[in-house]
């Protein structure tokens, strides 16, 4: 997949958004791709989106929404108690379960270091998320509450969020929203991706890598140069 996506870089601008926050791109993303990627071509906005990071020379952050101190109380407060409501304590968790990203609150079912298999196990029809969320959109109406990942439910300002990411890439970049695409498996309403949805880019659902894989594939194949040894990979 890293190799997969330095190609799309050779091609295409590249901006992953997600909920996690900046140490988790750099592991998960920055890490792994090969010491010849195009990095001037990729933006990385952690938290979804309420963060900024673009390469030049070094990463460099561009801005960051935080929280304060008393938002944060706030949100843990109310994450603690729908929690405790819904009933879904893990009888064991690995790592921290409600963690402060700084921009954004984040609750982790299993902890944020579980396996992935376990975590795959927890919830996959968000069905568990989703009664977390209608406790926690009655406790804290001003805020943002999205459902993402395998285990995890993320709390912004509102506004904050995946859709106001898009609209800081279309400013910086100069990219109109009309020439994007977002990819995403949390595009239903509630979920972390349906901020894409809303702000009216195309948007193409996927139901994980595998899936994410196929659309890259065939990205690179629109946009490569068909006389090139390296161009029209078949999707």
């Amino acid at each position: 997949m890293a190799m997969l996506l330095s190609k799309l870089l050779d091609v295409q601008k590249v901006a992953i958004i997600s909920g996690g926050d900046w140490p988790q791109f750099q592991k998960q993303v920055v890490s792994k791709l090969p010491n010849n990627a195009k990095l001037h071509n990729l933006s990385l906005l952690p938290t979804c989106g309420t963060k900024f990071f673009k390469f030049d020379q070094e990463w460099t952050q561009l801005y960051a929404e935080n929280l304060t101190a008393t938002q944060k109380a706030r949100i843990f407060s109310a994450l603690e108690n729908s929690i405790k409501e819904a009933g879904f304590t893990p009888d064991r968790v690995w790592g921290e379960v409600i963690e402060d990203r700084g921009t954004q609150v984040t609750f982790s079912a299993l902890g944020q270091l579980a396996p992935l298999a376990e975590k795959q196990k927890w919830d996959p029809s968000f069905s568990k998320r989703k009664a977390i969320k209608v406790i926690l959109d009655h406790l804290i109406p001003e805020y943002s509450v999205r459902l993402g990942g395998s285990t995890s439910i993320d709390v912004t300002r509102p506004g904050i969020d995946k859709g106001y990411g898009i609209g800081k890439l279309r400013d910086i970049l100069g990219v109109a929203l009309h020439e994007m695409i977002f990819v995403g498996d949390a595009l239903f309403p509630g979920g972390n991706d349906y901020p894409a949805k809303e702000i009216g880019i195309v948007a193409i659902a996927v139901n994980g890598p595998g899936e994410s894989r196929k659309v890259i594939e065939a990205i690179i194949a629109c946009f490569s140069d068909p006389s090139s040894p390296s161009g029209g990979l078949g999707a």
